[in-house]
């Protein structure tokens, strides 16, 4: 079988829909999938004519050959007239140019993921082929959102509620999960390590936004393809790459962006360049943060202030034709960052149940994240047995958390304090992938492989009583972890994506997975002890996915769900619930891991102007991961617990370039075992807009609102929390609206202004320690050639 080279493939993606050499049209790239044109006996590429730039003084010349800023695309094949589609193309081209369809939005298939192989799907896929509820977040939309926090990249997805304890952390939620039952991704390489904590997580937010080039989305367990904590969803975050179908060039980027709410000041600069068959991209962050103005009258909250700065780079190197090199180095770095939940006067409440947790003011500084990974991926030769695609990832990882943390004797503005205990841990890991394609021809494809991740954690901790004393000295006491903590997994995977009939089509997975744990806690009753744990399973899933009609698909599956306890379950002598403190019990080494068995079912449509994605789905436990109180002490067991919600997820085209779009997003958890909710699930919530585009300006006007539920199903872990507000979290409702336009010879640069909860609403994200912005005016602009 003859293919085509892997630039070949990349140039397949960026030729769109059809239109006559001159027109206005999209910026958006027409999606020919890499798996399509790798299972055609003879792919070549239409001829692309390349033509210099329209200027305002000659009105009649033609367009310039498109850049991902431009908006400019290529012409027409050859062969193709204005009345010709592309194939498979099943949707009106006058209302694909401002919205994409389902068909468009791909997993895979830019140049950050030539080969697919990792992409959350593991393959190329539409979101239309998909079996699964998912979305794509692409770098227009995140310019949108005015995105110089994951806060606000991640803002709005269905069924996607955002929990922060502090200002500049963050907690995603899927489908009522979070933390540990969330797997994140960065190029397709875990961010999850064997800190991460029951519940709400800060690290989420230790990703600058500036890097991405788009973010993937799946909803629901995805165990079977990435193996431990991949039970709420996965998220994978794919940061910018060159790009070679520009030809030899070099294009500065600068971002700026102002938020009066937070009064802060995001800038980045950035560059990328092609020369020959080598690329460089990277840039250059800083965001300086104030204190957060809340709704209401209530002015600005203590503990919300902090700086932060990044730096990354990507450089790629095609060794020939079809064999791509990368190589990539990503720092992140927060200072004097607070969780806000600590201070006065949130910490006042009032709680639930009455009680008052004492103030804790806490510090992190710094907070750190780096990552650095090289990638050699492409396609094999024509008689190539095993494979047509490959992949092989190795990549080196460090989290680093330092802490100040001032017990305080009150609440009362006397109050001193009693101890002060400063802490550091730094978990140093690295890993290997190893990932197959094989085309299959009628028997669909193959995708298989291993991964393996190891993490070491050295930590400390000293403790200084009534600092404020003249005198006082430190005395070490036991850090968060061991200082010898290790842990490692290895997992092996294969998944086939099968055609059983033209309309009938299916993708089943599996995969074995091993984890071990260790290290010397200070347990309660033991003192100091030596343990290993072990863990391991076999997890499947399969999907199917029934075609109505072209334009409807019927779909759905059976997830399983694997979590492994981790360094944290099982060592952490950290605080929780906000006040308590945890210490190493021997007890929670008899935990078994976390398992979960997913149902889904949902429809997808793709007309020329409805898409429309709506799924059912109902989650059991046998083995849920939760805290019982036992004998005074609160112990990790296992449990049986449920989860089942909706998710929709659409927009209505009412003319070319004006679309009414919206989601819904309802979950229930229980925990069967104690008879009591699963803490956090969120409330009822949606989001209703209209917006209108103009992509040859690279112009939108976007006013919405989201609108969300009262939250009163609270958890008795939730009862005595100052972040849950008490008797329930009232519901609320915020009006915005964005507008942004590019203008210049070239469109080179872009103004944008948000106007966030005009109506000065107060409200609180079901369990978050930061009150929601008040009234807030956001400011950007860009500057890119």
């Amino acid at each position: 079988m003859k293919r085509t080279s892997l630039l070949a493939l990349l140039a397949c993606q960026a030729i769109p829909h059809v239109a006559f050499a001159g027109d206005p049209l999209p910026p958006y790239r027409q999606p020919i999938s890499l798996a399509s044109a790798i299972q055609q006996d003879s792919a070549t590429l239409p001829e692309i004519e390349v033509r210099p730039p329209a200027t305002a003084a000659d009105s009649s010349a033609e367009a310039a050959t498109p850049t991902p800023q431009s908006g400019v695309p290529f012409d027409a094949p050859s062969g193709l007239t204005s009345d010709s589609t592309l194939p498979n193309s099943n949707f009106d081209e006058s209302f694909s140019e401002s919205f994409q369809s389902l068909s468009e939005q791909m997993f895979g298939g830019s140049m950050s993921n030539p080969t697919g192989l990792n992409s959350i799907a593991r393959s190329e896929s539409s979101l239309f082929e998909s079996n699964r509820m998912g979305s794509v977040i692409d770098r227009d939309e995140l310019d949108r959102r005015q995105a110089t926090t994951m806060y606000r990249a991640l803002q709005n997805e269905v069924g996607v509620m955002l929990q922060q304890t502090g200002n500049g952390q963050l907690s995603p939620f899927i489908r009522g999960l979070t933390g540990q039952q969330i797997l994140i991704l960065v190029d397709g390489i875990r961010m999850n390590t064997s800190i991460l904590r029951p519940g709400p997580n800060q690290y989420a937010a230790t990703i600058d936004p500036g890097s991405i080039d788009h973010i993937e989305i799946i909803r629901g367990a995805e165990s079977a393809l990435w193996g431990s904590d991949a039970l709420g969803g996965v998220i994978n975050v794919v940061t910018r790459s060159a790009d070679p179908l520009r030809g030899n060039y070099f294009s500065p980027l600068f971002s700026q962006t102002y938020s009066t709410a937070e009064a802060s000041s995001y800038t980045r600069m950035g560059f990328s360049t092609w020369s020959g068959a080598t690329g460089i991209t990277g840039g250059i962050s800083y965001l300086d943060v104030g204190q957060l103005d809340r709704g209401g009258d209530l002015g600005r909250q203590p503990g919300t202030d902090y700086n932060q700065y990044a730096g990354d780079i990507k450089l790629q190197r095609m060794l020939t034709e079809n064999h791509l090199f990368t190589f990539a180095m990503q720092h992140f770095e927060q200072y004097d960052l607070a969780r806000s939940d600590r201070f006065l006067p949130f910490v006042l409440g009032p709680t639930t149940d009455g009680t008052v947790p004492t103030q804790r003011p806490t510090y992190f500084d710094p907070q750190q994240r780096d990552l650095i990974y090289g990638r050699l991926e492409g396609l094999l030769p024509d008689d190539a047995l095993l494979a047509d695609s490959y992949s092989v990832t190795l990549s080196g990882s460090r989290t680093k958390e330092a802490s100040v943390v001032d017990r305080y004797s009150g609440n009362d503005p006397n109050a001193t304090i009693t101890r002060r205990e400063i802490g550091e841990f730094d978990d140093l890991g690295w890993g290997t992938t190893v990932s197959f394609g094989k085309n299959l021809n009628d028997y669909g494809k193959l995708t298989y492989g291993m991964d393996y991740y190891n993490e070491s954690i050295d930590a400390e901790r000293v403790r200084i009583d009534n600092p404020e004393l003249p005198g006082a000295t430190p005395s070490v006491t036991d850090p968060q972890y061991p200082d010898d903590s290790q842990a490692d997994r290895v997992g092996v995977y294969t998944s086939w994506y099968v055609p059983l009939t033209e309309r009938l089509d299916a993708t089943t997975s599996v995969r074995y997975e091993n984890l071990n744990v260790s290290g010397t806690p200070n347990f309660d009753t033991l003192g100091p002890t030596y343990f290993e744990r072990s863990y391991q399973d076999w997890i499947a899933s399969v999907g199917l996915g029934y075609h109505l009609t072209d334009e409807v698909k019927l779909f759905g599956g059976y997830y399983e769900g694997f979590r492994a306890p981790t360094i944290d379950d099982l060592t952490a002598n950290k605080t929780f619930l906000q006040n308590n403190q945890s210490v190493p019990l021997v007890g929670n080494l008899n935990v078994e891991a976390e398992q979960s068995k997913t149902y889904e079912v949902g429809l997808k449509f793709n007309y020329d102007r409805l898409r429309l994605q709506v799924t059912e789905f109902w989650t059991d436990f046998d083995s849920f991961i939760n805290r019982e109180v036992i004998g005074g002490a609160r112990f990790l067991t296992n449990q049986e617990a449920y989860l089942n919600g909706t998710e929709l997820a659409g927009e209505y085209l009412l003319e070319r370039n004006l679309a009414l779009y919206g989601n819904f997003y309802y979950a229930y958890g229980e925990v069967t075992t104690t008879d009591d909710f699963i803490s956090r699930v969120p409330p009822t919530q949606g989001v209703l807009g209209l917006r209108m585009t103009d992509p040859c300006r690279n112009a939108y006007i976007d006013v919405f609102t989201w609108m969300v539920d009262r939250a009163d199903r609270y958890a008795e872990s939730n009862l005595g929390d100052a972040r849950f507000i008490a008797g329930g979290t009232p519901g609320y409702a915020t009006l915005n609206a964005r507008v942004g336009r590019s203008f210049g010879e070239s469109n080179q640069h872009h103004v944008s202004l948000s106007l966030e909860n005009i109506t000065d609403k107060y409200y609180r994200v079901l369990g978050s320690g930061v009150d929601g912005p008040g009234f807030n005016a956001v400011f950007g602009y860009q500057f890119s050639m």
